[in-house]
């Protein structure tokens, strides 16, 4: 009890003093699962919207695959990443192995069917009078297509805290693409694993608590918008 009442002191002082190295770690996983984020909403939304809006004769099996695609491990991303992106792999030679761009692609793939699944979701549950009344009033189907997105506009919000709330916590893509390299692509993950597998277990509940508390603000925040 000891040992953990004086690694939770310890971790408080570390965040408290801004610890460059903390922060160093805290910002890197920011900018990349937020850059990811940003790409999957991108991909994932128009085509969670697709799905939803329209019939066609595989639906229903894109659904079962988004479906599968969520619950795919994040080292077999990273090691299919891994073997594409390596000297030896297709794109090698653009050398982005162990680079912040490469956890993006990695995080990116994973959040994509997270977020167009979620979105496929809304888009089937919302009113479906709400795109024929636009369409009667005169919106042209692009407008009633948007207007029917702002209607859904938290599920969709969700989809993507969801998506968001999956790359920021994960270890697998960023060790394996990053290569956990100190100020560079050490994400709070990985050096929550490299610390506490170092024995310095203060460092890591001090990222522990960090990852804590962004997973807190990003739930307040929907529910602050839900409110509204």
């Amino acid at each position: 009890m000891g040992f953990i009442t004086e690694s939770l002191h310890t971790s408080v002082a570390l965040i408290a003093s801004f610890d460059p190295e903390v922060f160093a770690t805290v910002t890197t996983s920011l900018a990349v699962s937020g850059g990811a984020i940003v790409l999957a909403a991108a991909v994932g939304i128009p085509a969670g919207v697709a799905v939803g809006l329209h019939e066609f004769p595989l639906k229903r099996a894109v659904i079962t695959l988004l479906n599968t695609l969520m619950a795919m491990p994040t080292v077999v991303v990273g090691l299919v990443l891994y073997g594409i992106l390596s000297r030896q792999g297709p794109l090698g030679a653009m050398g982005l192995l162990f680079t912040p761009s490469a956890m993006v692609i990695g995080q990116t793939l994973l959040a994509v069917p997270i977020v167009a699944n979620y979105t496929v979701s809304v888009i089937q549950g919302a009113d479906p009078r709400i795109l024929p009344t636009a369409l009667t009033l005169g919106a042209s189907p692009l407008q009633a297509v948007f207007q029917l997105m702002r209607q859904v506009r938290f599920g969709i919000i969700a989809a993507l805290i969801a998506g968001f709330g999956r790359i920021i916590a994960e270890v697998g893509v960023a060790m394996m693409l990053g290569g956990n390299i100190r100020g560079y692509t050490r994400t709070m993950t990985t050096a929550i694993a490299l610390e506490t597998s170092k024995g310095e277990f203060a460092f890591g509940l001090a990222l522990g608590m960090i990852l804590m508390t962004v997973a807190l603000v990003i739930n307040l925040f929907l529910n602050t918008l839900q409110q509204r």
